[in-house]
């Protein structure tokens, strides 16, 4: 995958922004989970650096996915965490097209890009199954009554509002509704987690919440293209990822989309892990001489390049794939998230291990990549998913059952 010079000047003034903004404090950052206050403060400063969701700025950020997996990959470098609350607020984009009760509500911020979103997927007791979700939708005059739970989720205790898999019981089957705090206030609670220190996670409990029927996603679809009259007009994807989202489940589209940013992610940590490891081994001397003379750190320096310049290259096949609507851009992206994310781990062991006793330091990054790579192989389909989903791809034959 080839970048010009705007890609390259994109990359650029965002790694200024992160290292001279962020950078310098995400280790006291990383302690404790932004606040919404904070939240809506990052989202304003990457919106200027043309990051956000927002329809002018998502239409050149994700207009082009280039943009989008760089973007990706230098936020996650320096801090995860703030990729998260960016990548998972992308349903503010669809609320433009739901009812008016719930544009007025958002009013100025889908306008100014300070719409904080969440994705509610996963369910207590049913983890990776999500076709046949517990939560339902009820329809009951021009609006639909939701009940149900949904658990790590990110962004939950901060978002103003989320888009929600449920069980449309009216037609016996799958959508997705998008509910906002201000009219159909739902109830949360924090998760503590391993990694990802800094980014909101929690439930969402939905008791006879009411949204109108035009928040339910396939509702908000049909409205947008009656309006409209062409869907790759209003969506700020390339037409032929349009054409993905219409071919597809939404939700398998939107999965190949979350993957291959999530791929990008671990690539960022692998690169962040990477060259702190090579810095180190080069200054750190032991029976006097640099530890990176020794042929085992050259070894583990080996690998873990390796394994960042692989992942990379199968994180930008999969945004090929993406971009042009090919057929194996499920695969791909299922396979650049689970490969990226398990080396992520590698490679970041490799640097706590380069460390040695300061690699469990927290006054060092290492633990900190740690942690964070080994919170990538969970969300958005476990290692394991994505050999099934890579399998019945490749098969035509589901290994699921």
């Amino acid at each position: 995958m080839q970048f010009d010079k705007t890609h390259e000047m994109f990359r650029d003034s965002l790694r200024d922004y992160l290292e001279s903004e962020i950078e310098p404090d995400v280790q006291e950052l990383d302690k404790q989970e932004m606040t919404k206050e904070e939240a809506v403060g990052y989202l304003r400063d990457l919106r200027k650096l043309g990051i956000g969701f927002d329809q002018e700025t998502a239409q050149d950020y994700f207009g082009d996915l280039k943009y989008y997996v760089i973007g990706s990959e230098e936020i996650s470098r320096v801090w995860p965490s703030l990729n998260v609350m960016l990548n998972m607020s992308f349903p503010a984009m669809f609320a433009n097209w739901a009812s008016e009760e719930t544009q007025d509500a958002l009013g100025d911020k889908l306008e100014s890009g300070e719409a904080i979103g969440a994705l509610g997927v996963t369910e207590p007791g049913s983890g990776s199954h999500s076709s046949k979700p517990n939560t339902v939708a009820r329809k009951d005059g021009d609006e639909y009554v939701i009940n149900g739970e949904k658990t790590w989720v990110s962004n939950a205790q901060i978002c103003d509002l989320t888009m929600i898999v449920a069980w449309d019981e009216e037609n016996d089957a799958q959508d997705m509704f998008i509910v906002d705090q201000e009219n159909s206030p739902f109830d949360t609670r924090k998760l503590d987690k391993l990694g990802w220190k800094g980014s909101p996670t929690g439930q969402m409990f939905f008791d006879d919440v009411r949204v109108p029927e035009d928040n339910k996603l396939s509702n908000a679809i049909r409205n947008l293209i009656l309006e409209h009259g062409d869907l790759a007009e209003a969506l700020p994807f390339p037409n032929e990822m349009v054409d993905l989202f219409l071919s597809h489940k939404p939700l398998n589209a939107i999965f190949s989309f979350m993957r291959t940013g999530m791929a990008a992610m671990a690539v960022g940590i692998q690169q962040a892990a990477y060259e702190d490891a090579l810095e180190y081994a080069t200054d750190r001397e032991t029976f006097g001489k640099p530890i990176a003379q020794h042929q085992l750190v050259q070894n583990r320096l080996y690998e873990m390049k390796a394994n960042v310049e692989t992942s990379r290259l199968l994180t930008h096949e999969a945004v090929e794939k993406l971009s042009n609507a090919d057929d194996e851009s499920r695969m791909y992206s299922s396979l650049a998230k689970g490969y990226a994310c398990d080396k992520s781990v590698e490679t970041a062991r490799h640097g706590v291990e380069l460390y040695g006793g300061n690699g469990l330091s927290t006054d060092y990054p290492l633990e900190r990549y740690y942690r964070d790579a080994q919170t990538m192989t969970i969300p958005d389909g476990t290692e394991e998913i994505m050999k099934l989903i890579v399998g019945y791809e490749m098969t035509d034959m589901s290994a699921y059952a």
